[in-house]
């Protein structure tokens, strides 16, 4: 394949280091060409920044980009470990719709099945939502929260048009607040999922990459 026919990269966006450690010890082959796992940083400053900078390297051009990590569940009967998968992410500066959400759904439902998948709007917030205000976040539609998908996907529409996505796993959620991850039951659950899903990152790369002009 040449240079110019060969499928952009993917690039993988996380916040922390356990779940960049998460990722590292998932199965890394499969991809439709090189994957590139960015800690970016706490915060959707640092997040945006992170991405915006990666993007801007040639290896990386025209990469399509996955947010991913932990996230906080918004809707009661939400369980660490759940999945979420964003149909758009939203912060104070306007929302990034994201492509293949159904693909993702399903092939999500393949590589971890049994899990639940929760789909809809995935907002972005500069700190840890707790109590609450997960119920005011809740009531403007926002299934989950998080600090860095927004700003990842807004970074990554700045450097140009690109398939991206936000997959999430819930580290707690309204019946089940942690105080730190991995020191509770609910957080060593979302590390194993999160470890066990880059099969369906691998597909979605696969399927919803831009025409080659």
């Amino acid at each position: 394949m040449s240079p110019s026919s060969a499928p952009p990269p993917l690039l993988i966006a996380c916040a922390l280091g356990i779940e960049r450690l998460a990722l590292r010890l998932g199965e890394r082959g499969g991809a439709a060409g090189p994957v590139t796992v960015l800690r970016t940083g706490m915060g959707p400053g640092a997040a945006e920044r992170s991405v915006v900078r990666a993007l801007a390297d040639p290896a990386l051009a025209g990469a399509a980009v996955l947010a991913t990590g932990f996230c906080a569940g918004l809707a009661p009967g939400m369980h660490p470990g759940d999945l979420v998968v964003a149909e758009e992410t939203r912060d104070p500066r306007g929302s990034t719709p994201c492509v293949g959400t159904d693909l993702l759904v399903k092939e999500l439902g393949r590589t971890v099945p049994g899990r639940t998948v929760h789909t809809g709007p995935l907002t972005g917030s500069d700190h840890v939502v707790r109590g609450q205000e997960r119920s005011g976040l809740l009531a403007t539609g926002a299934i989950a929260v998080d600090m860095e998908s927004a700003a990842t996907l807004l970074g990554a529409g700045r450097a140009g048009a690109r398939p991206v996505a936000a997959v999430r796993v819930v580290v707690d959620a309204p019946e089940h607040e942690l105080v730190r991850i991995g020191t509770v039951r609910g957080g060593i659950s979302a590390f194993r999922v999160l470890r066990s899903i880059l099969p369906a990152f691998f597909e979605w790369h696969r399927n919803v990459l831009l025409p080659r002009r």
